[in-house]
């Protein structure tokens, strides 16, 4: 596949944490643009782009850009740089390799906006994410980025680092506003949405790592050269470059920078594929969180429409691969546990639904299940799913759910071999 790197170009081959460096490559010049232009004009660059959030939900940048009150509060930008959901790394290859397009992305949106403080959240065991993003912003600062009346004009920006606490709830984005003010991670009841009430009780943008490091591109190109960079173009409601996180069952797991809307089938492929001998059992398209997708799914196009189309969700684009050694009990008892570990506890069907997934696949793993544990699985996806303020309950319940109707017969086995060893 022929494709021009956007987000990940010149990572592995120069050094883009130095900021001389990076302005060699061209870096700064979007944001030198960016303030010759008004601000209104970018929120509309970037709404004309089709940005759409990376962090899972894909919610319309600029359109959640526009909906911030012009009414005399403070107003705040929010990086969601926790990136809990597992199986996706690509939030942290763009902090690790390359924080200065982060923060040129955080300033232009910060200009376009009218926000002078910003803040980016970022999980507690990325200690060394930290430290890099630390010094790129005191370095950009030199330089006459970040502070006060930046290059000349009357824009001024401060950017602040937070390290959470590594929680999964934190990577919701109230939960998250709920740590950056020093309060339990728990979510918020919305509405009101953070655009309105957010930190502090004012108008806030959140998004994630991953849309923010678009935005100089868009600004820099235009964004009609952004919507070009597609490989379906039959759906221009999702277009640009996008990290594919691959893992589990292929050859070179990794991030992969391609296109939106490229076939499930090349993902696989361009990260060398199974290994030899085996075939493609199911595969996640989105983290752990999204629903199986299985080989007659391998011709989907990945972007938000169409995987939603096929049944699953594009997420974070974190694609975990299983292939026919893989019993998907053992996966299934892998997630429950996890969310039954980081549920916050705050509303009861998560609270007790997640433990109750554990313990019922606890005890079908150790033969003592029964097909009245089938129907207590095939009743969460009503009990769990919408009844609650965030969606982890909603996630937990997925792939129990998503192995019940896509994989009967490997929980079926389980149930007959119990059946075969438990007394008359």
């Amino acid at each position: 596949m022929q494709f021009e790197p956007v987000l990940t170009k010149g990572i592995g081959k120069v050094d883009l944490t130095n900021i001389d460096v990076y302005e060699a490559q061209g870096g700064y010049q979007a944001l030198r643009k960016a303030l010759t232009m008004e601000p209104q004009a970018i929120v509309e660059e970037v709404k004309k782009a089709n940005l759409r959030g990376r962090g899972g939900a894909g919610f319309p940048a600029g359109v959640k850009w526009s909906f911030l009150p012009n009414d005399g509060r403070p107003r705040y930008l929010c990086v969601n740089a926790d990136e809990s959901e597992p199986g996706t790394c690509n939030n942290r290859t763009l902090i690790y390799a390359n924080p200065h397009q982060l923060i040129e992305g955080i300033l232009i949106t910060a200009y376009a906006n009218r926000i002078s403080q910003s803040f980016i959240y970022i999980r507690g065991e990325f200690k060394r994410g930290a430290e890099i993003l630390m010094k790129a912003i005191e370095d950009a600062r030199k330089k006459g980025y970040v502070g006060k009346n930046i290059l000349g004009t009357d824009f001024s920006q401060e950017i602040t680092v937070h390290r959470g606490a590594s929680a999964y709830i934190c990577g919701e984005e109230s939960a998250l506003l709920n740590s950056l003010e020093g309060r339990r991670g728990e979510p918020r009841v919305k509405p009101p949405f953070p655009a309105v009430v957010g930190l502090y009780g004012c108008p806030t943008i959140i998004n994630n790592v991953e849309t923010i490091s678009n935005v100089p591109h868009i600004v820099k190109n235009g964004w009609e050269w952004y919507t070009k960079i597609t490989a379906n173009p039959s759906n221009p409601k999702s277009c640009g470059p996008k990290l594919f996180t691959v893992s589990g069952c292929v050859q070179r797991p990794g991030n992969y920078e391609l296109p939106m809307g490229v076939k499930l089938r090349d993902v696989i492929e361009i990260a060398g594929g199974l290994r030899p001998g085996r075939k493609l059992k199911a595969v996640q398209p989105g983290g752990s969180s999204t629903p199986m997708l299985t080989p007659e799914h391998l011709d989907v196009p990945m972007d938000f429409e169409s995987v939603a189309a096929a049944g699953s969700l594009l997420g974070t684009a974190a694609v975990i691969v299983y292939d026919d050694t893989v019993d998907l009990v053992d996966v299934a008892l892998y997630w429950t546990r996890f969310y039954a570990h980081e549920s916050c506890g705050q509303c009861t069907p998560c609270r007790e639904g997640t433990h109750w997934l554990q313990r019922i696949f606890e005890r079908i793993k150790a033969g003592g299940g029964t097909e009245a544990d089938l129907k207590v699985i095939a009743d969460m996806q009503t009990q769990m799913a919408g009844t609650t303020i965030c969606v982890l309950s909603d996630a937990a319940a997925t792939f129990p759910v998503s192995l019940l109707k896509l994989f009967p017969e490997e929980l079926d086995r389980y149930i007959k071999r119990a059946k075969e060893v438990r007394p008359a």
